[in-house]
């Protein structure tokens, strides 16, 4: 494809596309999800984050499957041109159209029925070998009205998220490295409010060395806007490491505490008013949708992709809801920091000055990985958007625009404000609604119906959903239609009260 947008990349092992996705998913909803836990109570977090992980999990395999249909349709297309060239050839020389030969193991293709092509290569023409972004897709598979829609929430959506990982970091280190009393490592986890105009070091205000953080943040992590994802390989390995290492850190610390008797926390059955505060911190925690063509194009082995992926739920699912129910036993309510890795920053939790240090810059090392993957996705689908069939993109454009619009306004909101509950709470609630549930569902129904016609009634996609049923499809529609209602309603509501 011209530009290079259906370009794959460097194969990786599928446990490596395990250590990918995992890494992308466990970001910041993760850390904010205790204090969601404690404000709306243990039992509705419970069923809300099981039937929200349920519903991600399906939509993901959705996306999979609209990717092999994708595929499938540009292998045809190349196919019907490759035989029109041949046509046009052998019109010229009279060669026979029998002895004509198609790429993909399609011998003759030209001579027999469509249908026919297709059994002959089903076990080929659905594989995911091109990287086919989810703009592309929607190029495919939606009108014109669908296509704008599309970008619209995938455009809003990346650059939220974005924005909430530029501030996060900056955030973190800010908390971890200020104070008015010179020894912030032993205060930040104890409750106490500062304010952006109290001092850090010396005449530096707190605000100031966020911005330092910032400047910092963009300058190390910026260039990779620039290159493809597989360049940060190594480092999401590691760092997939250090993940395990945290939360394993974070909930054996938790029920130390809980099994000396020093539990603080007495948590809720149900707290109505904090399920919208739930809401968009279980959809946010849950997103991977939107990357899911960069993390999956580049498995060598694609068989089992659906499996792979629920082993990825699972195990998030299991470090979610520990932590959680350990978190909110362990602390009390008011305690609990929207940051969860800072409660274990006062020196009266954990007397080792390592471990606190190691906890507290957490977020800078979680959030930093996934920064890179999801700067290349928004680029790439920015490339889509403009991209015209048969057009390449200056050199100029190509490597040096692109980047510059995915990258520099997040930093710019990052610079203006570092809400993160506001950040967070906006972007996951409607945005990420949209990313999460409605697009995939209509790439599947879309998808379908346009194999269905272009290769027969017959035909299986090899990637097919595990949920097939035209049900699946209507009930995660209905459920993201009646999720948009909902938070928008809860918003008025609680304005209405104020």
């Amino acid at each position: 494809m011209a530009g290079g947008i259906t370009d794959t990349g460097e194969l990786y092992s599928p446990y490596v596309g395990l250590v990918y996705m995992f890494n992308l998913i466990v970001g910041t909803g993760a850390l904010t999800m205790p204090k969601a836990f404690a404000t709306a109570g243990w039992l509705v977090s419970l069923i809300l984050l099981l039937f929200l992980g349920f519903m991600s999990y399906m939509t993901t395999t959705f996306v999979v499957e609209a990717m092999a249909a994708a595929n499938a349709q540009l292998r045809w297309k190349r196919m019907e041109k490759h035989k029109e060239d041949d046509e046009d050839e052998d019109s010229s020389s009279g060669v026979s159209d029998s002895d004509v030969l198609l790429q993909d193991g399609y011998e003759r293709a030209e001579t027999r029925p469509i249908l026919s092509v297709q059994r002959r290569g089903s076990c080929n023409i659905f594989e995911i070998t091109e990287r086919v972004e989810m703009g592309q897709m929607a190029s495919m598979f939606f009108n014109k009205v669908g296509v704008n829609l599309f970008y619209f929430c995938i455009i809003i959506y990346l650059y939220g998220d974005l924005a909430i990982y530029a501030a996060a970091v900056p955030v973190s280190l800010m908390q971890v490295t200020c104070s008015v009393t010179g020894n912030h490592s032993c205060s930040v986890g104890d409750g106490t409010k500062y304010n952006d105009t109290d001092k850090c070091w010396g005449p530096i205000r707190r605000i100031d060395a966020y911005r330092l953080y910032l400047a910092a943040f963009t300058l190390l992590l910026g260039p990779f806007t620039f290159f493809n994802v597989q360049k940060t390989k190594y480092l999401q390995i590691m760092t997939s490491l250090m993940r395990w290492i945290a939360f394993i850190l974070m909930i054996i610390l938790a029920l130390i505490r809980i099994g000396r008797g020093q539990a603080e926390g007495h948590p809720s059955m149900a707290q109505p008013s904090g399920i919208r505060n739930l809401f968009g911190v279980c959809v946010y925690s849950f997103m991977c949708q939107h990357s899911l063509p960069s993390l999956i194009t580049p498995i060598s082995k694609k068989k089992h992709v659906n499996k792979l992926v629920l082993l990825d739920y699972i195990l998030i699912l299991a470090f979610y809801s520990l932590l959680s129910f350990t978190a909110i036993y362990c602390f009390r309510n008011d305690t609990l920091m929207d940051m969860y890795t800072l409660n274990f920053t006062n020196c009266e939790i954990i007397g080792v000055a390592f471990i606190r240090y190691f906890l507290g810059l957490f977020p800078v090392f979680t959030i930093s990985t996934n920064f890179p993957i999801i700067a290349v996705t928004l680029r790439n689908n920015w490339k889509t958007l403009f991209h015209r069939e048969g057009g390449t993109y200056p050199w100029l454009v190509d490597r040096i625009v692109f980047p510059a619009i995915t990258l520099i306004p997040p930093v710019l909101v990052a610079f203006c404000t570092h809400d993160l509950e506001s950040l967070v709470g906006i972007t996951g609630a409607y945005a990420g609604n949209g990313i999460q549930y409605l697009i995939p569902a209509f790439l599947a129904y879309c998808s379908r119906k346009d194999t269905q016609l272009v290769f027969g009634s017959g035909t299986v996609n090899k990637h097919l959903s595990p949920f097939r049923h035209t049900f699946w499809i209507v009930f995660v529609l209905i459920w993201g239609f009646s999720c948009f209602v909902f938070v928008t309603a809860n918003i008025v509501l609680s304005e209405s009260k104020l």
